[in-house]
């Protein structure tokens, strides 16, 4: 589902209410254990947390106008999603959290490349998505996007 958003509070705002505090805890999880560097906005329609233009001018290589994406989280359908690029382009990163997720919830992982898909908002792992956010720092993020576009 595209929200028609200007800020991370408007995002919220819109979907259904029943989501809306999952949402703010999911907000405040990653707000508190991201590294510093990092930026919170819109991007693609979604909450997305992004390595600014004054931190990497070069942007996104898709479009150098967006600051370079990192990880978001959006309300769908039938799910909330969690996308997180480290996850993508890391194996370890991967690797870790795919043997971390059954210690932090009982459900069956459903995950994309980059995507983890939750379908039941009680089953939402907070501590490992904190965890998993402090991770990667802003600069690790950067080298290991270089590494991976510049190939």
């Amino acid at each position: 589902m595209q929200y028609k958003a200007s800020s991370v509070d408007d995002y919220i705002s819109q979907v259904p209410e029943e989501r809306q505090d999952v949402l703010k805890k999911l907000r405040s999880v990653i707000t508190t254990h991201l590294p510093e560097g990092f930026e919170e906005g819109i991007q693609y329609g979604m909450v997305g947390y992004y390595v600014p233009h004054s931190k990497y001018p070069d942007g996104y290589h898709c479009d150098p106008k967006i600051p370079l994406p990192f990880m978001s989280f959006a309300s769908q359908k039938n799910s909330i999603n969690l996308y997180h690029s480290g996850i993508y382009a890391d194996s370890k990163l991967h690797d870790w959290f795919v043997d971390a997720y059954p210690k932090h919830c009982k459900r069956k992982l459903d995950m994309g490349k980059s995507c983890v898909r939750f379908k039941k908002m009680d089953d939402i792992p907070f501590e490992l998505i904190g965890q998993l956010c402090e991770k990667m720092t802003c600069e690790a993020w950067i080298k290991t996007y270089e590494s991976a576009i510049k190939k």
